[in-house]
């Protein structure tokens, strides 16, 4: 069983070696230096932490911290996950979707979700895919390696939430 707790400052160590420790194996493969987030400075947690239009929050799973997914919001209604990263040990085990799920539920005003993953992890794509997010075809290419894609889900209201893909945009 999986919960979100607010991190604070007195976890930013903590979150910081894991999300170092959860990225890294993609840095080695794809050696996208730039936009990795092992390569981030621990002060790049904190921002997160403490930034006003966001929340950054801790994946508990068994009473142990497992992982973190950072929430960002504009006019409250558009929200975007980035990042979201479990422990190597915590990975394959249904804790990304489970905290997605969990995320979801915590601003049930949302009429759009985005977030963003590499082309080249497609079970990380299959996830966030059989999820209601569709890519919306814009892609950045990282290096001779790596494609960054963006996703998104939108929902709209007619008396019960659904699920409704914005069109793709032409590359």
């Amino acid at each position: 069983m999986i919960h979100l707790e607010p991190a604070i400052d007195n976890d930013a160590d903590a979150l910081w070696k894991l999300q170092v420790a959860a990225f890294s194996p993609l840095l080695e493969k794809y050696q996208d230096y730039d936009t990795n987030p092992a390569n981030e400075t621990i002060d790049r947690v904190y921002t997160r932490i403490h930034h006003p239009a966001s929340c950054f929050l801790k994946i508990i799973a068994d009473g142990q911290l497992v992982g973190a997914i950072c929430i960002r919001w504009k006019e409250d209604v558009h929200f975007r996950i980035s990042p979201l990263f479990l422990a190597p040990d915590a990975q394959g085990k249904g804790f990304a979707k489970k905290a997605m799920l969990l995320a979801e539920v915590r601003y049930p005003q949302a009429e759009t979700w985005e977030l963003s993953s590499l082309l080249e992890e497609t079970k990380t794509c299959q996830l966030y895919e059989k999820m209601g997010y569709v890519e919306t075809g814009a892609r950045k290419p990282l290096n001779a390696k790596a494609t960054m894609i963006h996703y998104q889900k939108q929902y709209y209201d007619l008396g019960v939430k659904e699920y409704v893909a914005f069109p793709s945009i032409p590359t």
